[in-house]
């Protein structure tokens, strides 16, 4: 079934790395999983927030409809948030945002529902 889906990345297209973090990630691409058509968020003003950047972001990516999530590191309070979004989230991916949607695509990955960071660094 088509997703969209929300890859943390450090630039504004496809072929763009990922950004490891979740809530200081510069830009985050909303990607429809079935055509790969996609839109661009900018996410600098969340990465400049003392605390709470993970919260606010989830809040954004909820509001661009996407379902899931994939990054690198979430910390807790961000975990919470997109819990209680009813986001899944897939963390400890790396490479491209191809190449995670090939990986999401693929259907060979397992969603993870605790923190893999601390929050304050992410």
């Amino acid at each position: 079934s088509i997703m969209l889906v929300a890859v943390t990345s450090q630039g504004v297209d496809i072929n763009s790395q990922m950004d490891q973090r979740f809530g200081r990630a510069s830009h985050i691409l909303i990607v429809d999983s079935e055509t790969m058509e996609f839109k661009v968020m900018d996410n600098q003003q969340n990465s400049n927030l003392l605390k709470g950047a993970g919260i606010q972001t989830s809040v954004n990516i909820k509001q661009a409809g996407a379902e899931v999530l994939m990054t690198g590191f979430c910390g807790p309070n961000a975990i919470k948030t997109l819990n209680a979004s009813k986001i899944k989230v897939i963390t400890d991916v790396s490479g491209s945002v191809k190449e995670a949607m090939d990986l999401f695509n693929s259907g060979n990955y397992k969603y993870s529902t605790e923190a893999n960071a601390a929050g304050h660094s992410m």
